[in-house]
């Protein structure tokens, strides 16, 4: 499921696979009764957010996330990112990312992908016809961008969430942000992911945790939902994209420049 939207090593393609306070954390959480609690409440809270997110015809939401890079010392860096996200569905999006090594907006109209990096003052296109499932899709076959918590927007997000699962825990709840949320628990063959979702009638998602187990010292990628809002009309020319006066036009293989990770950080280079 996620192992495609995470981003701790390169090869694992991006969206959602991700501390010296594990072991703490596994005394901590030990004798806490909530965490013994069956697999079926963990697929039956996930089940009602997919199913609330997925209802939703429009959405606007703002982020931050975090992903952690491994050096060949084993030194564990973390970087972090804002941005926000507007969704109307089935094919219409626009997201925007900005962190301290890139600064990208994405648009897509249900016909063309517009991609400008404001840091380089460039932007690529590429036509992609469909709905926005298709969308998420493509930009994930290699074209260097990928949506925040991609697998949380699309059409039927439950059926994606649980592929793999092998392991599912209700562990109680906690607090994101001032919300109270159940607290969920998940293992894939290839990550341990944990979900936080708001408690109440708008079953939202606040914050996904995502460890690889597949690199060494297990990095994380993390994202938080900051603020959410549905149930509004997008402005008509909300996903139209105009490029900037002197913006360039630039290959599909510039992309790779519009990371959120510094050049050199998945290859040993980063200093």
């Amino acid at each position: 499921m996620m192992k495609t939207n995470t981003r701790p090593a390169r090869g694992s393609g991006r969206s959602v696979s991700f501390l010296g306070a594990l072991l703490f954390a596994a005394a901590f959480f030990a004798p806490v009764p909530e965490a013994s609690a069956q697999a079926s409440d963990a697929r039956a809270v996930l089940k009602s957010m997919a199913d609330y997110v997925s209802s939703q015809q429009t959405i606007e939401l703002t982020f931050d996330s975090d992903i952690e890079v491994i050096t060949p010392l084993m030194e564990k860096i973390q970087f972090a990112s804002s941005g926000d996200v507007l969704l109307s569905r089935p094919d219409r999006i626009r997201a925007h990312r900005v962190g301290g090594y890139a600064d990208v907006s994405l648009f897509f109209d249900g016909k063309t992908v517009s991609i400008l990096g404001n840091n380089l003052n460039g932007y690529a296109q590429f036509d992609a016809p469909g709905n926005v499932d298709h969308l998420i899709e493509v930009l994930r076959s290699g074209h260097g961008v990928a949506l925040p918590g991609a697998d949380l927007l699309i059409s039927d997000p439950y059926r994606v969430l649980v592929a793999g699962v092998k392991e599912a825990k209700h562990i109680g709840r906690g607090v994101i942000d001032g919300v109270e949320c159940e607290h969920l628990a998940f293992r894939n063959f290839d990550t341990d992911w944990q979900l936080w979702v708001e408690v109440g009638n708008t079953p939202v998602p606040r914050k996904l945790v995502i460890s690889s187990k597949t690199v060494n010292s297990a990095p994380q990628y993390t994202l938080r939902v900051k603020s959410w809002k549905t149930g509004f009309l997008p402005a008509k020319n909300a996903f139209v994209f105009t490029p900037p006066a002197g913006a360039t036009l630039l290959d599909h293989n510039a992309l790779i420049d519009l990371d959120e990770l510094p050049q050199g950080s998945q290859t040993g280079e980063l200093q």
